[in-house]
């Protein structure tokens, strides 16, 4: 966090990191002050068209990078690419979907900057690596900007600044009341009575007015909320308000994650606990959740929803689950969790597998289109980033990506936090509203703040 303190005036700031390391959180990555930035999706029938043709400007052979540090064995999976998100709207791009809901924030349905240089390092050796890729064939500029990042690194005081507290906690109101809540939740449970589908993700929206700074808010975030896929990204300042813009993400749940030799993983979270107060009461949740046919029926149909998207691009035989429902723990809440993998086939990319994928069906439902129609139908305002992806493409063909849940939104005039869960047939809506007050506390009680009625 030193060396991203003293990079952060650098424009385009992103950090991607492991706040808790895990099975799939090795590796934290640092860029900054990119050479390109696209800031919406391609027109005509491929949205990711003009995403393509700006990563082809990065040399796809062996990164540049000086000594790789005594006993570092392996290097980062990401030395130059694109980082950045897709809005869950990106998905009307997709799809065919009712527009109903208000747009009612100013920010992209999909930024990327392109970052010829990265900071990484590797939480299980405690190493740092520093490298990159040419943009354009030219080395030389290559070796010029990756000199001055070692300056800068070099620079660092290593004593951590204090962060700054507000001076009052931040109020979030609900935009949704709990009774909109309970009859939302109740619209799905009749969908599905109806056949329309067999599950749908439900959120709500909390929101403050907010014109600060929020990096010391992401400090705070990732200690307090402390998450295997936590990220920083600067969006720039608002045109309107000149306040900064940002995304400040906690989330426990990957999206995709492509090898280079075009393996596909993903692991949908369904299934959700509160912490206990004692270890004992802990361990009963847990327990609760793991023999909870409810809650691994949420699960599993999600699980065939991914399977079948993955299907899509995946060779035949390929997409396979080899690791099923197994629990997994945040510091406010505790999830089941599944594996399932494949592998691209011939001539596919990591775009392909997304334009098959995006949204996640874990955060939409099954079927999914349907779900999606519904949401439209039930939450009064955009998701906007929430629900869509926070991401980074090598040149070499590998990606990886989270799910933007558990995530704030500084978008030059407020701070904006999402929290849903998906509902079924067997959903009982107090308790689904409860759910979504759980998972709320983790982000918001690790910046000092609240939730109140609007």
């Amino acid at each position: 966090m030193d060396v991203a303190e003293s990079l952060r005036n650098l424009p385009g700031l992103a950090l991607l990191e492991s706040a808790r390391p895990g099975r799939t959180g090795r590796w934290s990555l640092l860029v900054a002050d990119p050479v390109a930035v696209l800031d919406a999706p391609a027109p005509g029938a491929d949205p990711f068209l003009a995403a393509r043709e700006l990563l082809a400007r990065l040399d796809a052979s062996a990164p540049a990078a000086p000594v790789v540090p005594e006993g570092q064995a392996a290097l980062p999976p990401f030395a130059g690419g694109l980082v950045g998100y897709l809005a869950y709207d990106l998905g009307r791009r997709l799809e065919h979907l009712p527009e109903m809901a208000i747009h009612d924030q100013d920010l992209p349905e999909l930024r990327l900057g392109l970052y010829d240089r990265v900071l990484a390092w590797d939480r299980r050796t405690g190493c740092a690596w520093i490298g990159g890729r040419a943009l354009d064939g030219d080395s030389g500029a290559l070796a010029r900007r990756l000199a001055e990042l070692r300056v800068l690194v070099g620079a660092v005081r290593h004593a951590a600044p204090e962060i700054a507290h507000e001076a009052e906690p931040i109020r979030f109101a609900r935009t949704t009341t709990r009774a909109q809540w309970l009859a939302g939740v109740s619209a799905v449970r009749d969908a599905i009575a109806r056949g329309d589908i067999y599950q749908a993700n439900l959120t709500r929206r909390l929101e403050a007015p907010f014109l600060g700074d929020p990096w010391p808010l992401f400090r705070r975030l990732r200690t307090g909320d402390p998450a295997l896929f936590a990220g920083y990204l600067d969006l720039g300042p608002s045109p309107v308000t000149g306040a900064a813009r940002a995304l400040l993400s906690a989330s426990p749940e990957p999206f995709l994650a492509v090898d280079g030799e075009g393996r596909v993983a993903t692991d949908p979270i369904k299934g959700t606990r509160r912490r206990g107060h004692t270890r004992e009461e802990d361990r009963a949740l847990a327990r609760e959740l793991l023999a909870s046919g409810k809650d691994r029926a949420e699960n599993v149909m999600i699980v065939d929803v991914l399977r079948n998207d993955l299907g899509r691009v995946c060779l035949p035989g390929t997409v396979t689950v080899p690791r099923f429902l197994r629990l997994e723990r945040t510091a406010a809440v505790q999830h089941l969790v599944t594996t399932v993998t494949g592998r691209l086939r011939p001539g596919k990319d990591a775009f392909d597998l997304l334009s098959a994928t995006f949204p996640g069906g874990s955060i939409t439902g099954a079927p999914k289109i349907r779900a999606m129609e519904l949401i439209e139908e039930l939450e009064p305002v955009r998701r906007g980033p929430y629900c869509g992806t926070l991401a980074w493409f090598g040149a070499d063909g590998r990606m990886g990506s989270s799910i933007l849940i558990r995530t704030l939104v500084a978008d030059g005039e407020r701070l904006t936090l999402h929290v849903g869960g998906a509902i079924t047939w067997r959903s009982d809506p107090d308790e689904e509203w409860d759910e979504t007050v759980a998972k709320a506390r983790g982000p918001l009680s690790s910046i000092g703040a609240t939730e109140i009625e609007a």
